[in-house]
């Protein structure tokens, strides 16, 4: 499903950046999946972190390239934790990207920005009844500290200015197109609900207003 998006009312561009390396790496997922990315690493990002982005299919011919800034969950995406959504939301952008031409960005921003350990002291937390949001209040951080400054430079370092977001998370739209990255569209992810998960599936959509249907999902 997909959304169109307005222009943003206040577009600030961020300082440029550039592409220090550019290498090819074949990738294949734990369930035989493979493709094979152009990665890119950049100087001159805002934050200073080491963000990856990986083109995939065939994006040198997207005009209006398919677009995920995916943030580094070390616990989903390496471990295969089911208390997030993560691991299996990188493995299908990484196929949609492919068959669509385009970028996934892969953010060095874990637990929302608040990083690793933090991230495991609002795990525990939630695990006396808080939900995400409230863990993250709890210990003293923002509800979510992400910010997609990085991600718009490294967009417009690879030339682009115009995308289609997959993505669930409205704040990602709001923010990229504020930082003068156009997006067309805004396109859902799939629904990977687990028994871990749906409390926080559901705190996504209900606080943060993600477009999760979680109505019959499995």
């Amino acid at each position: 499903m997909t959304m169109t998006i307005g222009q943003a009312t206040a577009q600030v561009r961020p300082p440029a950046a550039r592409i220090r390396t550019q290498v090819t790496v074949p990738l294949e997922f734990p369930d035989g999946y493979r493709t094979t990315a152009e990665v890119f690493t950049f100087t001159g990002l805002a934050d200073g972190r080491e963000h990856l982005a990986l083109a995939l299919g065939d994006w040198q011919n997207a005009a209006n390239p398919l677009v995920r800034p995916h943030s580094e969950c070390l616990t989903g995406d390496v471990f295969g934790s089911q208390r997030c959504d993560c691991g299996p939301q990188l493995r299908e952008a990484a196929e949609r990207i492919t068959e669509a031409g385009g970028f996934l960005l892969y953010l060095r921003q874990e637990g929302r920005g608040i990083g690793l350990y933090a991230k495991l002291d609002a795990y525990a937390l939630q695990d006396t009844g808080l939900d995400t949001y409230q863990a993250n209040l709890a210990l003293g951080h923002a509800e979510d500290a992400r910010d997609y400054t990085a991600a718009a430079q490294m967009l417009q370092a690879l030339g682009v200015d115009r995308i289609q977001l997959l993505s669930n998370n409205p704040d990602k739209a709001g923010q990229l197109g504020d930082l003068a990255v156009e997006v067309t569209e805004q396109i859902r992810t799939g629904v990977h609900l687990s028994a871990a998960n749906a409390r926080y599936l559901e705190a996504k959509r209900d606080h943060t207003a993600h477009t999760l249907d979680l109505t019959g999902a499995a």
